[in-house]
């Protein structure tokens, strides 16, 4: 598979075995892609990205596996190497990965979850830019990363994950700046509320959740994860050359500034 916006670039996706990664994964391979699906090395991870990745290569696509714990201050290094061992210099990296934390009061939370929810989240994204700098400057590529509308609503019960999606923000603008002089392009995706396998462990009734977020988005409806895969594809691609610093909502109008 050669065809595509994306041809000729490699994808180093973070939290690709489901949900938002694993769409723009398979978004990505259309366009021509080849993808690095990083995931946790749990059995149950492992297990969804060798599916995902064996979906993608049964339709022409490049498609690898890359475990990695990112919570370990060596992890987002060894997932760059990983991939760039397989498919070569990073051209796209999607820092998509994260963990969420435990939904409860500021005050209960516990500084291990706190530090938890910021190594994955926020330092994480660091490491994975540093790790891959050459690559991205060899290849004039882009960075893409992922905050949310919590930033900007300032929900309750999710300081940690709040905390660590506006640090990103600020650290999206941060390398835009520091890396643009190279002709490499940072950019942010802000999800709303997307209907994924976390939620559906979370709340299994969509009724439920449904019922709270609809009257809070202009569009009548739930957002999936493929909602997104269009706002990815034409950040990395060559549609977007001239744009960076920047963040697209993808939430049905939910925030509006």
């Amino acid at each position: 598979m050669t065809a595509g916006r994306l041809a000729g670039r490699t994808a180093l996706i973070t939290g690709a075995s489901r949900g938002i990664g694993a769409a723009v994964a398979r978004a990505f391979v259309t366009e021509g892609a080849s993808v690095a699906l990083a995931h946790e090395a749990t059995p149950a991870m492992t297990d969804a990205a060798e599916r995902l990745a064996r979906e993608l290569r049964a339709t022409g696509g490049t498609a690898v596996t890359v475990a990695g714990d990112l919570a370990d201050p060596e992890g987002p290094a060894v997932v760059v190497d990983k991939t760039r061992d397989l498919l070569g210099p990073v051209s796209v990296l999607v820092a998509n990965a994260a963990a969420a934390g435990h939904r409860s009061p500021y005050q209960d939370i516990s500084v291990q979850e706190w530090d938890l929810v910021q190594a994955v989240n926020t330092r994480g994204t660091w490491l994975l830019a540093q790790a891959a700098r050459d690559d991205l400057i060899a290849t004039r590529g882009a960075i893409i990363t992922l905050t949310s509308v919590m930033v900007r609503t300032g929900q309750p019960w999710a300081m940690p994950y709040t905390a660590s999606k506006a640090a990103i923000l600020g650290m999206t603008r941060a390398l835009a700046r520091e890396l643009g002089p190279y002709h490499v392009r940072v950019n942010a995706v802000m999800p709303g509320a997307i209907r994924t396998e976390n939620e559906v462990e979370l709340e299994p009734d969509a009724d439920v959740v449904a019922a709270t977020i609809l009257p809070l988005q202009s569009l009548p409806r739930r957002g999936v994860a493929e909602d997104l895969a269009g706002a990815f594809v034409f950040l990395a691609s060559d549609e977007a050359s001239f744009i960076t610093g920047q963040v697209i909502n993808v939430d049905g109008g939910w925030v509006m500034y």
